[in-house]
């Protein structure tokens, strides 16, 4: 799946075309910016139309939102936080996209329940209705947030787990829990080691210790935090993988 990409995440390649082009576009190469467009333009629709679950071409919005959040991957990209530039750029446009696909929804929910109750949105009422908007959305924000966390705590206890103990286990050093992060990551983007963790609640340690530069050691210290993480990423919880994903830029 995305294993050549996330390969890189850990250190065991050298850097790509895509962080080579990355790291030039940052240093103002126009060229190698618009050599990136052009070469990873079938990577920006394949990543929408994995979030958006259709195709996407040039002319839908989801692919313009693709395109700027690639960008906005060029810019923020730092080699040093040990990722690779194409799992990074994965992140922020399925994040846009997500973000977007929200906000569409929400927008559409309340003009749906505005109009059946007022009638067209009268202009002299505009500025009042968007403040209403914007109030709605930050209220349904924070309800979803909520029960995200609910269910979250719902799903780590069939696997013996709780806030507290990820609490305990939490990694001290910010190395370490990107580390973990992105070890979990790599089991949420694997179909064989997803499968593995949900069918039989543990990680694959020996398939994963062949693909990373940690030792059987550490990813046993991490363990819990581990897939407490990966079950986040599997997961439809929104709000709290956005937080997370956060945490990789």
């Amino acid at each position: 799946m995305l294993l050549s990409m996330l390969s890189g995440v850990f250190g065991q390649e050298g850097k790509t075309d895509a962080e080579r082009l990355a790291l030039q576009a940052q240093s103002g190469c126009d060229q190698a910016l618009q050599n990136l467009f052009s070469s990873y333009s079938p990577f920006m629709k394949k990543t929408a139309a994995q979030v958006c679950k259709r195709f996407i071409d040039n002319h839908d919005d989801e692919y313009s939102i693709a395109l700027a959040a690639f960008h906005e991957a060029v810019l923020k990209y730092e080699k040093e936080k040990n990722a690779s530039f194409l799992t990074f750029a994965h992140m922020v446009i399925r994040r846009r996209i997500i973000d977007f696909i929200r906000k569409e929804n929400l927008r559409n929910e309340y003009s749906h329940d505005f109009r059946s109750n007022n009638g067209e949105e009268d202009s002299s009422n505009r500025i009042s209705n968007n403040e209403a908007l914007e109030r709605f959305q930050i209220q349904q924000q924070a309800e979803k947030r909520r029960d995200e966390i609910f269910q979250f705590e719902k799903i780590i206890s069939g696997y013996g787990l709780s806030f507290q103990i990820l609490v305990d286990v939490s990694p001290a050093h910010e190395d370490a829990r990107r580390t973990a992060i992105q070890i979990a990551q790599l089991v949420a983007e694997t179909d064989d080691y997803k499968e593995y963790l949900l069918q039989k609640k543990k990680l694959p340690i020996k398939e994963i210790e062949q693909l990373v530069d940690v030792s059987r050691k550490t990813i046993e210290r991490n363990r819990k935090y581990i897939i407490a993480l990966a079950l986040l990423l599997i997961s439809d919880l929104h709000y709290l993988k956005d937080y997370l994903k956060e945490r990789l830029n």
